[in-house]
């Protein structure tokens, strides 16, 4: 028995577990890996269990290869049958061989998500859906969260009635399936729902894998969405030797399917299940510990459980609340490099966990002006994501026609029916000229082949030309804003009706921020200027990929991870727990909150900082948080350094919704609803002009000057200046609002 003699007693009592259903409430590093790997090897050497009749089922293909290289490690050879695998997996595997029994061949192709979107927006074609108003994103999504909860299109179609967004989704859901059926095709989702209505309408498949799979264990139990949970019911109906590990406290991922409710009423289903609380805890101290118990009591939906250790009690937890983020930012890079450089740290030891991405940039650039090396995690450096570089390259386009990477980055950016083929025959054209790209656009009518596309191509560079105009009197952030506005960016993004959309309007968001700060900082703000500060620091290609490094990621990313320090930072209400679950009638997702808080807690095993700031940008405009009430719950007697100013509960919900409040929540509303449309760029031409060439005239910003051309557009007048201060200047007349003055 020498191998399970380091099992502490709950431990050991879960390993020597037989037969019937069995709960495993593994708290926060816990050791529960330890606990299933033994079981596995206990059940084989005491028991002579077939190992062929074993299934453990993880979620990711690492968990399932660690756990499988862990057994045959204990066991001393290989595990001769014992089946390890991912749900996805070991769907897989069952329907390759019984498919042909509910109508789909065997050879089956597994669809990924671009096919999938490929396949929805030849049905929304064909539906004549508007795929502005719902992007091919938002039907995926939908259909997805519809087969996480077993909804076939008939089911989804009678729960849609009387809500057009939904009917739609139907619509589309219904189509997709069939055409899935057509081409024998499968997607993610498939997998597990389609395993379910085999072992349903073929009893003798089920009793084949019934009798295979004797003794059922499953991994992190409470990320299981609801055919998950019906795929293993079914498995284990028979025998009912099922284990299942997992942590009702660490659910955080409903927005993916996960329920529950799966873990929580576990012995609903099985009446006669034992369980057992793994509750000592391996990595933390007790401070720690103590202050994650503090946060999770006050859930009601969860099991009741007290994390305990060997460890010590540990230093206490530290509080520091600043006037703004650049404060908080400072604060945490100073402590890293002081402490790193005493020798007391390495930067590896250190974690910075936020709750969402766009909170990273603050923080990047701290570290890159204090010399600190960090990598993010689970996440892109702020300024190499997606929607970021899209922006940039608008403003680069404005300030520089002649960068032809970031031209052609934007040119059908969003979509504007421009294809491959337009797009290559002017570089063609601009190459042949020796032209820039974007010159080539400028005379894309003498440009051969383009055809009908010549219009498309002028209102881009229409619209480029405008805004060039604007460059010279707005400041950064308003032209950001009008990038925005006119090209339908941020509503397409609304449209694409997606948890990810909403993280990336989130960055777009924080280079609003950037830009403003940039614009009240600045003596001369020029846009030339925002791009070669932003140059400066987007600089971050350059860092070695296995240097001792601080890590930065967010909450939902450090499940299942440790670190020596940690650093929690935007602890504030509205911003850690969001302003959505704060003002949702839906108790549960502040509750989803507090969760995501507890597992942010318990990544921590010596030291662990919480950080807020009184002051924080949204869109550019300074919001005023209260401290995170997560911070509240935490007694006295843990923190030090406590410098917060206690805001009693009561006090808190009886305050009445800030305009920060209200305004996210409407956002979340309009992302909701998913029926704004995309604004199509225009501008209106004057009749006339009230002044002539030659005639004196006078601008906001530039002040005085003389007319000396005005050449009629086909959507504007564009009037050349020559002004007494700053010399000529070229702009629309609609934008420029020159005012004619007598001398």
């Amino acid at each position: 028995m020498g191998k399970y003699d380091a099992l502490n007693p709950q431990q050991y009592q879960a390993v020597c577990h037989y037969e019937g259903p069995l709960l495993i409430l593994a708290g926060a590093g816990s050791g529960k890996t330890r606990v299933l790997t033994h079981r596995v090897a206990w059940l084989i050497e005491e028991k002579n269990v077939n190992p062929w009749n074993i299934m453990a089922i993880t979620f990711t293909n690492k968990a399932a290869g660690e756990m499988r290289d862990r057994v045959e490690a204990m066991l001393g050879g290989a595990l001769g049958g014992v089946w390890v695998a991912t749900f996805h997996s070991t769907c897989v595997r069952i329907l390759r061989r019984y498919i042909d029994r509910i109508g789909f061949e065997n050879n089956f192709t597994i669809y990924d998500s671009e096919d999938q979107k490929s396949v929805i927006k030849e049905i929304c074609k064909r539906l004549q859906i508007d795929t502005k108003l719902y992007r091919e994103r938002f039907f995926m999504a939908e259909i997805s969260a519809a087969k996480d909860e077993m909804l076939s299109p008939v089911d989804y179609a009678l729960r849609a009635q009387g809500d057009q967004r939904m009917q739609k989704v139907a619509e589309v859901y219904k189509e997709y399936q069939r055409q899935l059926f057509d081409n024998n095709a499968l997607d993610f989702d498939d997998l597990i729902c389609r395993t379910v209505e085999l072992f349903q309408s073929c009893p003798e498949v089920l009793e084949q894998y019934q009798e295979r799979f004797r003794f059922i264990m499953v991994d992190e139990y409470q990320d299981t969405n609801t055919a998950q949970f019906k795929l293993v019911s079914l498995l284990a109906a028979k025998y009912r030797n099922l284990c299942v590990v997992g942590d009702d406290d660490q659910s955080i991922y409903r927005f993916r399917g996960a329920n529950i409710g799966n873990i929580l009423n576990f012995e609903q289903f099985f009446p006669d299940a034992e369980v057992i609380r793994l509750e000592q805890n391996y990595r933390s101290t007790q401070n720690i510990l103590n202050a994650a118990n503090a946060v999770i009591s006050h859930n009601k939906g969860r099991k009741e459980k007290t994390l305990w250790t060997d460890n010590g009690e540990g230093e206490k937890i530290r509080f520091r609340q600043f006037m703004n983020s650049f404060e908080e930012a400072e604060y945490v890079a100073g402590i890293i490099s002081q402490k790193v450089g005493a020798g007391k740290w390495k930067y590896g030891d250190c974690a910075i966990l936020y709750r969402t991405n766009a909170q990273s940039r603050m923080f990047e650039e701290k570290f890159l002006y204090a010399n600190v090396p960090y990598k993010i995690v689970g996440g892109v450096n702020f300024y190499s994501r997606k929607e970021i570089k899209d922006v940039i390259a608008y403003l680069k386009t404005i300030a520089n026609g002649k960068d032809d990477l970031a031209v052609r980055r934007i040119i059908n950016v969003p979509k504007r029916g421009i294809g491959a083929t337009t797009i290559s025959r002017v570089q063609d054209y601009a190459t042949e000229h020796g032209a820039s790209f974007y010159d080539a656009l400028r005379v894309a009518e003498t440009i051969p082949g383009i055809g009908k596309s010549v219009a498309k191509l002028q209102a881009f560079v229409q619209m480029i030309q405008v805004l060039r105009t604007k460059q010279e009197f707005y400041k950064v952030k308003s032209l950001i804003e009008d990038i925005l506005e006119q090209t339908g960016y941020m509503k397409e993004l609304q449209a694409e009706g997606t948890d990810e959309a909403l993280d990336r309007m989130a960055n777009v968001d924080e280079l609003l921020n950037k830009a403003a700060l940039y614009d009240e900082k600045t003596e001369n703000p020029t846009l030339d200027g925002f791009l070669e500060e932003v140059a400066l620091v987007a600089d971050i290609d350059n860092l070695e990929e296995d240097a001792d490094h601080v890590v930065m990621m967010t909450l939902h990313s450090a499940k299942g991870l440790e670190f020596p320090v940690v650093f929690m930072v935007g602890m504030e209400d509205g911003v850690f727990p969001s302003y959505i679950s704060i003002s949702s009638e839906d108790e549960s997702e502040l509750e989803e909150e507090r969760r995501l808080c507890y597992v942010g807690i318990t990544r921590a095993r010596t030291n662990l900082f919480l950080t807020s700031a009184k002051q924080r940008m949204v869109r550019g405009e300074i919001h005023y948080n209260r401290v995170s009430r997560f911070v509240d719950d935490i007694p006295e007697e843990f923190m030090a350094e406590n410098e917060r100013a206690k805001i009693p509960q009561k006090e808190k919900k009886d305050l009445p919704e800030t305009k920060a409040h209200a305004a996210y929540r409407q956002m979340r509303e309009n992302f909701k609803t998913k029926i704004m449309a995309q604004q199509q760029f225009e501008v209106k031409k004057a009749d006339g002009l009230s002044y002539n060439v030659g005639d004196r005239v006078r601008h906001i910003k530039f002040g005085n000057g003389t007319v000396t051309n005005i050449a009629e557009g086909g959507r504007d007048y564009e009037v050349t200046v020559n002004f007494d201060r700053v010399g000529v200047k070229k702009m629309f007349a609609s934008f420029a609002k020159l005012v004619k003055t007598e001398n």
